[in-house]
């Protein structure tokens, strides 16, 4: 439960739902643990245990039964008409479903066998997976890198309560990985009521940080919580994007109105769906505001350059708790003299500083610094040298 005593938004349902046990219970269930049939968990669902263990999917417990998965594919919402937009699903082997019966146990284990968790199975249940995907994803297209994993997923889910003994090991950033009650506690500790959120997958350019400080005007501190889960394999490693940001805000913020932290959860790349799934974890977190801006994760050429805006309409906002801050691409404008966007800048494409994600790679694998007005020149320099370090490294490895 959250102190009472905050002036923070309450948790989405009312309560952190922590499924974590510590001390002695850990270790009896981990006991437990080592006599049952066990589940080797994806980098995916090792990303969603975790963030059931810390409360980051309040209000859910364990992977989704049918009773929930269904309404929230269909619908959007959870049984009793709570918004929630992503499937939290667990597909299992055929040859262990045959042996899973309402009510039994069964661990959940890292790919090495080590075991992190008990999963009481309340049902296992087919599923189909082009229905999700169409759902969902808004497509079918394997091409996209959610409806990929999705269908590499097995043909059974097993749903129910779960309890983690030990967290996943794979656990870097162990100084900015700040729980929701860790967040939640610091945002009081300053004095915050109104927090704004920021999901990033990219490093922050000149553009972000416009928008982050825009939002900074009106509420109380920035949350920085870039996800650092399972990414596509041509996104920045979060290494380097973690270098990024503390570079930035070492430089470029108030110290004391901005939280870094990051955010274990994987990537799905679900457009529309995923940024009200972005807002209701923050919101998990402690933030009462949430950006999204333009084609907000979003991939390819699937998604509306603003439908993950849209979205919102079709909940009220009282359902959602949590308020988001819509913001239109933003560019630096040489006749302006300053940061801009469509809304604010009468001037025309010729005067606006606004480079393709591939021109910004090209000119950074060159060791050029792209101009001022769009990258802070430290955030370019750590591209750079990461880009030059990859390089060699490749080089290396085919002598």
């Amino acid at each position: 439960m959250t102190n009472t005593a905050s002036r923070l938004i309450p948790p989405h349902g009312g309560a952190l739902i922590n499924r974590e046990v510590t001390g002695e219970a850990a270790r009896a269930l981990e006991e437990r643990a080592r006599s049952l049939p066990a589940v080797a968990l994806s980098s995916r669902k090792l990303s969603d245990l975790e963030m059931l263990a810390i409360g980051g999917f309040s209000p859910l417990e364990g992977f989704m039964t049918r009773e929930q998965y269904r309404p929230v594919v269909e619908e959007m919402r959870l049984p009793g008409g709570l918004p929630w937009t992503m499937p939290i699903t667990l597909d299992v082997p055929a040859e262990t479903a045959r042996s899973l019966k309402n009510g039994a146990e069964i661990a959940l284990a890292e790919p090495d066998g080590t075991r992190l968790a008990v999963l009481e199975v309340a049902e296992v249940f087919e599923y189909d997976r082009a229905v999700e995907a169409e759902k969902v994803y808004r497509t079918t297209d394997e091409a996209h890198p959610g409806v990929a994993a999705l269908y590499k997923q097995e043909a059974l889910l097993a749903g129910g309560r779960v309890t983690v003994f030990r967290r996943p090991s794979n656990r870097e950033f162990l100084e900015h990985r700040l729980d929701p009650v860790q967040t939640r506690a610091e945002f009081d500790r300053r004095g915050w009521k109104r927090v704004v959120g920021f999901q990033t997958r990219n490093p922050v350019h000149r553009a972000h940080e416009y928008i982050q400080k825009c939002a900074l005007e009106i509420v109380d501190g920035l949350l920085l919580h870039p996800l650092v889960g399972d990414t596509k394999s041509d996104d920045i490693p979060a290494a380097v994007r973690m270098r990024c940001y503390e570079e930035l805000l070492d430089g470029y913020y108030p110290k004391d109105r901005v939280v870094l932290s990051v955010n274990p959860a994987a990537m799905r790349y679900a457009g529309p769906r995923e940024a009200i799934f972005h807002a209701l974890v923050r919101k998990n977190y402690g933030c009462s505001h949430f950006i999204v801006g333009r084609d907000h994760a979003g991939v390819g050429n699937y998604y509306g350059t603003y439908d993950a805006q849209y979205i919102f309409d079709e909940f009220a906002p009282q359902a959602l708790g949590v308020t988001p801050l819509f913001f239109e691409h933003t560019f630096y404008c040489r006749a302006c003299e300053g940061m801009a966007s469509s809304k604010t800048c009468p001037h025309g494409e010729e005067q606006r500083v606004s480079l393709s994600g591939t021109k910004v790679r090209e000119m950074l694998s060159r060791g050029e610094e792209p101009p001022h007005e769009f990258t802070r020149p430290e955030v370019a320099r750590v591209l750079i040298a990461s880009m030059r370090g990859a390089a060699e490294a490749a080089a290396g490895g085919g002598s």
